[in-house]
């Protein structure tokens, strides 16, 4: 199910590269692929009724795939989140002594041709990811985050409900996740497209404040890599404590970046 649904991702990102083809087209096939998800036993649980779990799974795949190709404005940011993601898949795997796991070894195989991916595509690039890429990294991500993130098993249950597994998912996908916020919220506000493409993403607000390109992917490996050992220590050593701190974190994380977009220099 997952060679399935990452080869038709690829393909649509490849036609759209090509072709440039219609946003409905894209989103009818990302469904599409979100469908294959979860027929091939692959979905978010942590609701009583498979039914929301479903329709959550669906948004997750299709908006996370839509995110990771919106982040992709900018010399190597996009490889250094997906590679964050990666390699947080594989460290919780080997430190729950799942090195067996097919979740493992597919990551640690994406993890290594992101690393030399990332040698060409840092700034200034000689190689680009383009929509061929990123969806399919959207796609291998979203299904992953399903497996060891959504339904981690070690998480800790607050009142019944697994809302330490919903602040990990924030943590491992916290950068496209607010840069896609941003966007829509600033785009609905006046009153343009979400769905239209921009200079208007919270990499570009940073470099039109005088940031290069170099400091800003820099500062997103530093942010992303926090956040990623705060969701590692939730899963291996869950304190309050720590579920709060890593609240706060993701909150001043998204106001920062946030207000960054609407605060225009002098």
């Amino acid at each position: 199910g997952i060679l399935m649904a990452a080869t038709l991702a690829f393909l649509m990102g490849l036609a759209d590269d090509a072709f440039n083809t219609q946003p409905l087209l894209k989103f009818s096939t990302q469904v599409f692929c979100a469908l294959i998800v979860i027929f091939s036993g692959h979905s978010v649980n942590i609701f009583q009724n498979q039914f929301i779990n479903y329709m959550l799974t669906v948004v997750w795949i299709v908006g996370l795939m839509n995110s990771v190709n919106m982040l992709d404005n900018m010399d190597g940011i996009t490889s250094i989140v997906s590679i964050l993601a990666s390699f947080f898949m594989v460290i919780v795997n080997v430190s729950l002594f799942n090195t067996n796991s097919y979740s493992t070894t597919l990551n640690l195989g994406v993890l290594g041709a992101l690393c030399g991916f990332l040698v060409f595509n840092f700034h200034p690039a000689k190689m680009f990811m383009g929509d061929t890429g990123s969806q399919f990294l959207g796609l291998f991500l979203g299904v992953m985050g399903i497996d060891n993130c959504w339904n981690n098993p070690t998480s800790i249950q607050i009142n019944g409900f697994p809302i330490a597994n919903i602040v990990i998912v924030i943590l491992v996908f916290l950068l496209p996740l607010t840069d896609t916020i941003t966007v829509i919220i600033n785009r609905s506000v006046k009153g343009n497209s979400p769905f239209i493409g921009g200079k208007d993403h919270t990499t570009h607000h940073l470099f039109f404040k005088g940031i290069t390109e170099k400091r800003i992917a820099i500062l997103f490996f530093v942010i992303g890599g926090v956040a990623i050992g705060l969701a590692y220590l939730l899963v291996t050593r869950f304190s309050y404590t720590l579920f709060y701190v890593s609240i706060l974190y993701c909150i001043t994380v998204f106001i920062s970046l946030y207000l960054n977009t609407i605060i225009k220099k002098r």
